[in-house]
C-alpha cells in the first residue's frame, strides 16, 4: 500500500485521502471532491489506487455480456438540451418501430448469442400509457429466455403518468408482465438545479430516486450512470456519487455504475448554443478521474464499474481497465442515442474483440448475465471460442439511427389511445 503511492509523487491532500481509502476506510463527499479537483501526478496515483482497489473488489476478471439496444423511437415530449436523438412528433425524422419489428430485431439478437436486449427510447406524445407493458409481455410470450433491461426511470414515470397510477403500481405491472431489469438512466447530474439547465422539465432528482427505490424494493435490480463533462462540477460529481452510494447501502438494488461522458458534437446546447458555457466534453484527465474515484467512492458497496466503449473509444475503454473499471459493457449491436450525438462508435464490438481489448489490458475476460453472473471465463485454453456475432462481417445488416430516421415504413403515426389496468 505505502509502495504503490510512493510512485507517485502525491500532494500531501489526495495522500491522505487514498491511504483512507486503501486502508478500508470510507471517504466522504468532501474527500471524494479532493480527488476530483487533483490533477497531473496526482491522477496516476488516484488511478493506481482504484486499480489496487479493484484488485481486492472485483479480481482479474473482466466481464461483457452480449447484448442488443433497440431505440424504438425518437419521438420525444422533453427537449433536453444534451440529446441529439430526440425529434418533435411534427418532424419527418420521427420513427416508431412497430411490435412485429421489434419483435424481429430481439430475435435476431437471440439466434446470433445474446441474451439481453436493452430497451430505452423517446417519450411520445398520446403513449398508451400500457404500451410498455404489453411489449413486455410480447417480447417475453415470443423470447421466454431473452433478459429485458428495459425503460429509463423516465420511461417508468411516463408511463405511470399516461396510465394514471403510481409508479409502484406501474413497476408491479411490468414486473408481472416478464420485465427483468432497469437501466438507471436519465440520471444525468443528480441535482436539481444541474438538471434545470440540461434539462428542464425532466424527471426530478426526488422522481428518479423514487423509481429506482421502488424498484429494488419489487425486487427489480437496476444499474446507476451519471453524465458528465457538460455544465457541472466537481462538487456535484461527488454529492452525485454519494447519494448513489447511500441508496445502495438501503437497497442494495444496483448492478453497476456506469460513467457516461457527454457527448457533444451534435448536442443542441453546443451546436445551437442553449446552454452558456456548456463545455465540449470531459477532458482524458477528467474521464480517468471519474472511472478511478467512483472505484475509491463506490468499490465496497458497488463492485462492478463499467467503462462504456460506446462514449469513450474501445482503446480507452481498455486503458480505463487499469483505472478501476471492471466491466467493458456489452456487444450493443446497435446503438443510436450517443451515435446521433456524434459518437463514432456503438453499431457493433464483437465479443472476440472485447475479449481480445480485455486481455491485451493483462485481465481475464469473462461473459456474463445482466445480473453479472459469470457464463464462460475464456481462459488461454479456450480464448479462441467464437460467437455468432463473430461471424457478421458487416455490421449494416442490423440497420442504424440514419437509416431509421430515412425509413419511410418507420414513420411515427401518433395515436391517443387509454385503457385501464390491465
Amino acid at each position: 500500500m505505502e509502495g504503490l503511492l510512493n510512485l507517485f509523487p502525491t500532494t500531501s491532500a489526495v495522500r491522505n485521502v487514498l491511504e483512507r481509502a486503501l486502508s478500508g476506510d470510507e471517504i466522504d463527499a468532501s474527500e471524494a471532491l479532493v480527488l476530483c479537483r487533483a490533477t497531473g501526478d496526482d491522477v496516476g496515483a488516484i488511478a493506481g489506487a482504484a486499480d489496487e482497489l479493484r484488485a481486492g473488489q472485483a479480481g482479474d476478471v473482466v466481464t461483457y455480456v452480449v447484448n442488443r439496444n433497440i431505440n424504438f423511437t425518437n419521438v420525444c415530449i422533453k427537449h433536453c438540451t444534451f440529446c441529439a436523438f430526440s425529434r418533435d412528433h411534427r418532424e419527418e425524422e420521427g420513427y416508431l418501430l412497430p411490435t412485429e419489428e421489434f419483435v424481429r430485431r430481439a430475435r435476431e439478437a437471440w439466434e446470433l448469442g445474446a441474451t439481453e436486449v436493452c430497451i430505452q427510447a423517446g417519450l411520445p406524445p398520446k403513449l398508451d400509457g400500457w404500451y410498455y407493458v404489453d411489449l413486455v409481455r410480447t417480447l417475453k410470450k415470443e423470447l421466454p429466455g431473452l433478459h429485458l433491461h428495459a425503460f429509463s426511470p423516465e420511461e417508468i414515470l411516463y408511463g405511470a403518468t399516461r396510465a394514471n397510477v403510481t409508479i409502484r403500481t406501474y413497476l408491479e405491472a411490468l414486473r408481472d408482465a416478464g420485465h427483468d431489469t432497469l437501466p438507471g438512466t436519465s440520471a444525468e447530474i443528480l441535482d436539481d438545479a444541474v438538471r434545470d439547465v440540461i434539462s428542464k422539465g425532466r424527471i426530478t432528482t426526488e422522481q428518479w430516486v423514487e423509481v429506482v427505490t421502488t424498484a429494488h424494493e419489487l425486487g427489480i435490480r437496476t444499474t446507476s450512470t451519471i453524465m458528465y463533462g457538460h455544465v457541472e462540477t466537481y462538487d456535484h460529481w461527488a454529492r452525485h456519487m454519494v447519494l448513489l452510494r447511500s441508496i445502495q447501502k438501503n437497497t442494495g438494488g444496483f448492478t453497476e455504475f456506469v460513467p457516461l461522458s457527454f457527448v457533444h458534437h451534435e448536442a443542441p446546447m453546443v451546436r445551437k448554443g442553449l446552454v452558456r458555457d456548456a463545455r465540449r466534453g470531459a477532458t482524458f484527465e477528467e474521464v480517468v478521474k471519474m472511472h478511478a474515484v467512483a472505484r475509491i467512492l463506490l468499490g465496497a458497496t458497488f463492485r462492478n464499474i463499467q467503462v462504456s466503449w460506446v462514449k469513450e473509444g474501445p482503446e480507452m475503454a481498455q486503458r480505463l481497465l487499469g483505472c478501476g473499471a471492471n466491466d467493458m459493457g456489452g456487444t450493443l449491436i446497435n446503438e443510436s442515442i450517443s451515435t446521433s450525438a456524434g459518437a463514432p462508435h456503438g453499431q457493433l464490438l464483437a465479443p472476440r474483440e472485447l475479449r481480445r481489448l480485455i486481455r491485451v489490458a493483462g485481465r481475464v475476460p469473462a461473459e456474463r448475465t445482466s445480473l453479472y453472473a459469470v457464463r464462460r471465463v475464456f481462459d488461454e485454453e479456450n480464448d479462441d471460442a467464437s460467437s455468432p456475432l463473430d461471424a457478421v462481417a458487416d455490421a449494416e445488416r442490423f440497420g442504424s439511427y440514419q437509416k431509421l430516421v430515412r425509413a419511410a415504413e418507420f414513420r411515427f403515426q401518433p395515436s391517443d389511445k387509454s385503457r385501464p389496468l390491465p
